[in-house]
């Protein structure tokens, strides 16, 4: 609650409401931060059951961004809400935009970052369903301007262990024990009550692509809620954060050992 003259008081948030998942740089700042790797977020708006909101995996990239561009020299920009979410699209509230649209805006954005002089791009993937992502990094080798896709399976694992996450990845596979625990600790109030009661297994989707998510769960949840905490959720985006560091090493000699310079294609 503010003051008279809308001051928050001690302990409250500094950004405005609404905004926690948006830098709220000024381009001064960032001429003066003088990154030249860029960091994007790219979440859904999907059901997440009846408990976590439908911006849930915004709110996860946008959590891995901030703690990355605090721990390393990048400049974050902000998400993607809406991408490849078509498995979703039984239940309400559930938006998607093309994998081809997807992959038109994250070049687009890519080629303006490059004429700005930043020299490469970490897209921080919230969403499982993204996989047209991984083809976009994937042509980008050798072009000399570097991109990577991250969070990667194995540093989830890296982040599941070391936050004594108890559900498999497999398991694990929406609105579980890892996506609730994050945002328990982003903020309590993204998490609505049911989550300690819609545990829902089943480790067989080998039809998923084919039919969507709606034969194999009813709630729309797949993991289990009940043992996510904000222990865990600290935990993971500490593990996350260092992990990325090997990552930056690599797009920084991407770019030093790039076959061509600006304006040689």
């Amino acid at each position: 609650m503010a003051d008279p003259q809308g001051r928050p008081q001690e302990g409250q948030s500094q950004e405005p409401p609404g905004f926690g998942p948006l830098p709220l740089d000024t381009t001064a700042d960032v001429g003066a931060g003088g990154a030249r790797i860029a960091v994007l977020p790219i979440g859904s708006h999907e059901q997440h059951g009846p408990y976590l909101p439908l911006a849930t995996d915004t709110l996860i990239a946008c959590a891995v961004a901030r703690e990355l561009a605090a721990a390393y020299p990048l400049y974050r920009l902000p998400p993607l809400t809406i991408s490849c979410s078509h498995e979703h699209s039984a239940w309400p509230g559930t938006l998607s935009v093309s994998a081809t649209t997807l992959v038109a805006i994250v070049g687009d954005i890519a080629a303006s970052l490059r004429r700005s002089g930043i020299r490469g791009l970490v897209l921080v993937n919230g969403h499982g369903g993204n996989y047209v992502l991984r083809n976009v990094v994937q042509e980008s080798a050798g072009t000399g301007f570097a991109m990577a896709l991250f969070p990667g399976s194995a540093d989830w694992s890296t982040a599941a262990e070391h936050a004594k996450v108890e559900t498999s990845s497999r398991s694990d596979m929406h609105a579980g024990e890892v996506e609730t625990s994050i945002l328990l600790h982003e903020n309590p109030v993204y998490v609505r009550p049911g989550h300690k009661d819609s545990d829902f297994l089943v480790d067989d989707r080998r039809h998923l692509l084919t039919l969507g998510l709606r034969p194999y769960t009813e709630s729309g949840v797949i993991g289990r809620p009940s043992l996510a905490s904000a222990d865990k959720g600290r935990a993971m985006l500490a593990s996350l954060t260092d992990c990325f560091g090997e990552y930056l090493s690599l797009l920084t000699a991407e770019r030093s050992g790039a076959p061509f310079e600006d304006g040689a294609r």
